[in-house]
C-alpha cells in the first residue's frame, strides 16, 4: 500500500516519519518553525524590554510632585515673591507657579535639578543616597541626557569625584550655580511675564469683590 503523508516505507517494509527539506537546500520545516518561534520570542521581549525602559525612564526622578502647593496662593504672597528670588523659591505655590513658567521657557530641568538636590539632602540612609545620586547624575549631569543642565567644567569634575563616594551633599555647588543661573537669567523674565501679571491681577480683583 502507499505510505502515509510524511512517512516512508523502509527496506523492512515498516513505515518511518520523514521531514522533507526546502528548495535550496534550505532549512527544514522543522528548522523554520523554530526559528519563527525564536524571532517572534526577540520580538516580543523587545517590546516589552522597551516599555519597561520608557517607564524607567518616566519614572526616575519624576515622583516631585507636578503641584507643589494645592493651595492657592495670596496675593500678599505673590507679591512677596517680586520682592526677592529667596522668597519666591522659599515659598512652596512660588516655586510651582516659577516652574510652570520655566516649562514654558523650555528650562523646566533647572527647577526639577534643585528640588532633586533638596530631596537628597534630606536622605540619610547611604544605599537611598546612593540610588538618588546615580539618577540625579543620569538625569542633569549626564551629556546624554535631554534633561542635563548647563554647568561649567569645574562644577562638573566635583561632581565627578564625589560620585565615587555620593552624600547629601554630592551636587551643592552644582545646585548653588544653577539656582544662581535661575536667579540671574529667568527670575527677572518671569516677574515680567504674563502669567506672574495675569495672577496678580486675578488675585486682586477676587480680593476686591469680596
Amino acid at each position: 500500500h502507499r505510505p502515509h503523508p510524511g512517512r516512508a516505507r523502509v527496506s523492512d517494509g515498516s513505515e518511518r516519519n520523514i521531514v522533507q527539506q526546502s528548495p535550496a537546500g534550505g532549512c527544514t520545516a522543522t528548522q523554520c518553525l523554530l526559528l519563527l518561534l525564536v524571532l517572534l520570542l526577540l520580538t516580543v521581549r523587545n517590546e516589552d524590554e522597551n516599555r519597561a525602559g520608557k517607564k524607567s525612564q518616566d519614572t526616575k526622578l519624576e515622583t516631585i510632585p507636578n503641584c507643589e502647593a494645592c493651595t492657592k496662593p495670596t496675593v500678599d504672597e505673590m507679591r512677596l515673591w517680586a520682592q526677592s528670588f529667596d522668597k519666591l523659591m522659599k515659598n512652596p505655590a512660588g516655586r510651582n507657579v516659577f516652574r510652570e513658567f520655566l516649562r514654558t521657557e523650555y528650562s523646566e530641568e533647572n527647577m526639577l535639578f534643585w528640588l532633586a538636590c533638596e530631596d537628597l539632602k534630606k536622605e540619610i540612609n547611604k544605599a537611598v543616597i546612593e540610588e538618588k545620586a546615580r539618577l540625579i547624575y543620569e538625569d542633569y549631569i549626564s551629556i546624554l541626557s535631554p534633561k542635563e543642565v548647563s554647568l561649567d567644567s569645574r562644577v562638573r569634575e566635583v561632581i565627578n569625584r564625589k560620585m565615587q563616594e555620593p552624600t547629601p551633599h554630592t551636587f551643592e555647588d552644582a545646585q548653588l550655580q544653577i539656582y544662581t543661573l535661575m536667579h540671574r537669567d529667568s527670575y527677572p523674565r518671569f516677574l515680567n511675564s504674563s502669567i506672574y501679571k495675569n495672577l496678580i491681577q486675578t488675585g486682586s480683583r477676587s480680593s476686591s469683590e469680596s
